[in-house]
């Protein structure tokens, strides 16, 4: 695709606005085409929900961190998983040796589900679990759980990201190949509407390609590309789309860029509303509406001089609740280094309260509505994105272009451009490249114990030596003979779980019917 990798944003900002290019479509805040927000009156009758996004070494770890992140006053809970149970891995497989427990807390059964939500009541709290290919199996072993807490799937809120596409375009977590990957989201679709009607069971993510680099206009174009892409499976399946796309979310990223990041927000709801009716028909205002989680921007942050990353980070959340997000994770600033202690992580909480609390940003809904910048910015970012849109889908389908390799190609790019514009200085880092302190004081992060490794691998085989093998032989069968079926699969998969299997022994079983992806080496 011929097109210009623009500078820092990706859009071009003039230096004066002084008019419209066009009248903005606007309407009002809770209406089509919901430019000005998602709800009529956001913030100023409740703020967003507060997440912290955490996870690390053992579930009983991870367990603490959460009981004093709701106590310190979170509103929400947002998972991260270690990469072997990202990929469908049990801690003791040989290929996770040396990751389990570093990036995110590990989790092989039911029993480390248990220790994980210890004593946090799940009718009580909304969970975010950002969990990919294998998010249903997460996700069941959630409702297990609950239920052993008595609490029924229909009182459970919260949402799974679900959202494999993304990962063979920019982040590599995928087990299964596209196909029955898509087939395995759509029984999810259909589970959840039928015994978890809150949950959002998918969080259609631009976040990681923004984190690969993809400038505002692709994270927004690819990421409602793959969204369409959902929608059409799950209309393919026979569901109803006024059944399912009111449980669709979205996850984007906020960068520092903070006019263009609110543009991009503005542009995102009314593209999604327009192609909602415009391309699938539905007039239901609960299936137009796009509703978002922001992550303030990972890859922004910077180990030089990290005490910075708190500027930065106030900036990206002040983008993200400008833009008006409906749940907000504030990085830590110590995250370029490891992962977050628990001051620095408290922190990055404070950021978001001191901005509900102390600023006057919850009085009123879209403050920069009628602004002639962000209104031409967020016309532009639209534009931009309806081409790639229809780019992608000139491929046949998101599918058909991601074995293309094309998103991929056009991230990677863009990321050169922008590395390339760093390293020239001419695009300043502040502590990178320009602003340099050659005398730091030291930091010391956390680091996981790597006895906490050990622990984990014994815990996952006293799990296996503390059930009925037999059973869980039968229940794995049953699982592998419905994957080879138009059955929805959950089903078989939620007794296979409830019996101990592992996280490992499931992904396996559907792996030996569906293979395992392995990517084109070159594009």
């Amino acid at each position: 695709m011929d097109r210009d990798v623009q500078g820092r944003t990706g859009v071009p900002i003039e230096p004066l606005y002084e008019s419209y290019k066009r009248e903005p479509e606007l309407g009002k805040p809770g209406s089509f085409p919901y430019t000005r927000g998602a709800y009529p009156t956001m913030y100023t009758t409740k703020p967003w929900t507060m997440r912290q996004y955490a996870g690390f070494a053992t579930a009983s770890e991870s367990n603490q961190r959460y009981r004093e992140l709701l106590a310190n006053g979170s509103t929400g809970l947002s998972v991260a998983f270690d990469l072997p149970t990202q990929m469908g891995y049990d801690s003791d497989a040989a290929i996770a040796a040396g990751e389990v427990g570093k990036v995110g807390v590990a989790i092989d059964s039911i029993d480390d589900m248990r220790i994980l939500f210890n004593e946090i009541p799940l009718d009580q709290v909304s969970t975010s679990m950002t969990i990919n290919a294998p998010a249903s199996v997460l996700l069941l072993l959630y409702q297990l759980v609950a239920e052993e807490q008595g609490v029924s799937g229909d009182q459970l809120r919260g949402t799974i990201q679900n959202d494999v596409l993304k990962e063979y375009i920019a982040r590599g977590t995928y087990i299964f190949p596209p196909e029955p990957s898509l087939r395995l989201i759509s029984d999810t679709f259909a589970y959840c509407s039928a015994e978890m009607p809150q949950w959002n069971t998918i969080s259609i993510s631009g976040y990681h390609m923004a984190e690969a680099g993809a400038d505002a206009g692709q994270e927004l174009g690819f990421t409602l590309a793959n969204g369409i892409q959902y929608v059409q499976a799950a209309i393919d399946a026979g569901l109803d789309i006024d059944t399912i796309a009111p449980r669709l979310s979205f996850f984007f990223v906020a960068r520092s860029s903070i006019l263009t990041e609110v543009a991009k927000f503005r542009a995102a709801r009314r593209l999604w509303a327009h192609v909602m009716r415009d391309r699938f028909g539905t007039d239901n205002p609960k299936s137009q509406r796009l509703r978002f989680h922001t992550q303030t921007a990972g890859v922004e942050l910077t180990a030089q001089q990290p005490e910075i990353n708190l500027s930065r980070v106030t900036i990206q959340a002040l983008a993200a609740v400008m833009g008006g997000t409906q749940s907000l994770h504030t990085n830590s600033f110590d995250e370029a280094l490891a992962l977050p202690t628990d001051k620095s992580a408290r922190l990055a909480l404070r950021t978001q309260q001191v901005i509900a609390n102390e600023t006057d940003l919850t009085d009123t809904v879209d403050p920069f509505a009628g602004s002639y910048a962000v209104e031409s910015l967020t016309d532009e970012i639209e534009a931009q994105a309806t081409e790639l849109i229809d780019a992608v889908f000139a491929h046949g389908s998101a599918v058909k272009a991601i074995e293309q390799g094309f998103q991929k190609t056009e991230i990677e790019r863009t990321a050169y451009a922008t590395a390339q514009r760093i390293d020239a200085e001419e695009q300043v880092i502040v502590g990178v490249n320009k602003y340099r302190t050659e005398d730091e004081e030291p930091y010391t992060p956390l680091r996981v114990d790597p006895e906490q490794e050990a622990s984990q691998v014994k815990s996952v085989q006293a799990t296996r030596n503390d059930r009925d093998n037999d059973v869980v032989a039968d229940k794995l069968a049953a699982l592998k003979s419905a994957a080879g079926t138009d059955d929805n699969i959950l089903y078989p998969m939620k007794e296979a779980l409830a019996a101990k299997a592992t996280v490992g022994e499931v992904s396996g079983a559907l792996a030996e019917v569906w293979g395992r992806y392995v990517p084109p080496e070159t594009f």
